[in-house]
């Protein structure tokens, strides 16, 4: 029984340092990671490749052993704004570009409201592979690809972060939080040791399973519009 019982907590230990590594708690501004563990080097351009060029030599994927394409990113590398959703679809694993499906439709209408649009944003996603069954991705696979996120992050450098559904909001700022309660309210990130402004939203996959919650985002895409006045982006 005893012997039971200390290989579960072996077991349980070796996997809460899994998800853990490199992560730690701010009572402020959240700095949810030690230090940078790999350096990219050259011009946003150059960094943006070899950041790609890792993602698709990355090694014990079982989301990229199923998937056709590396699904990276779309829109504009020099924006301000810069929105991450959760993976890919069938459709953005089929096309290579994320939010092409009918959530990347409503997106685009998304956007539109506030007189944005896809060349004045910058889009990824939490995981760059799609999972099995459009299932949301594990806390493992998170974690796997969170190093690859905030590196995405720091190359693009925005003043503005939009986090587009539980699993962005969770990959960053953890999994004590639901996002029903955060959504809609400014929150600050340090990643690298630079500060990021965040806004937590609905991912529009979920606008289109529960229809009648886009009154909410459409009060955070207007926090978000005035923040992008207030900050002076240019687009």
């Amino acid at each position: 029984m005893t012997k039971k019982i200390n290989s579960k907590l072996t077991k349980l230990v070796k996997y809460y340092s899994l998800i853990n590594n490199n992560l730690i708690y701010d009572s402020n501004a959240i700095n949810r990671y030690k230090k940078d563990s790999f350096k990219l080097t050259g011009n946003k351009t150059e960094k943006l490749q070899k950041l790609k060029n890792s993602i698709k030599n990355i090694k014990n994927c079982n989301l990229k052993k199923s998937a056709t394409n590396l699904v990276f990113s779309d829109g504009n590398p020099s924006s301000k704004i810069m929105l991450i959703g959760e993976g890919p679809g069938a459709n953005e694993d089929k096309e290579g570009l994320p939010f092409v499906g009918r959530a990347g439709q409503l997106l685009d209408k998304m956007l539109l409201s506030i007189k944005l649009d896809r060349k004045s944003v910058y889009i990824t996603n939490v995981v760059n592979y799609r999972p099995p069954n459009n299932r949301k991705p594990e806390p493992v696979e998170i974690t796997k690809y969170s190093n690859f996120l905030r590196k995405h992050i720091s190359i693009i450098d925005p003043k503005i972060l939009i986090l587009m559904g539980s699993t962005a909001m969770e990959s960053l700022f953890g999994s004590n939080i639901k996002i029903t309660k955060e959504r809609g309210s400014w929150k600050d990130i340090i990643i690298n040791n630079k500060t990021y402004l965040c806004m937590i939203t609905f991912h529009p996959a979920y606008l289109l399973r529960q229809p009648e919650n886009k009154k909410y985002s459409w009060i955070d895409l207007k926090e978000i519009r005035k923040k992008i006045d207030q900050l002076n982006i240019s687009l």
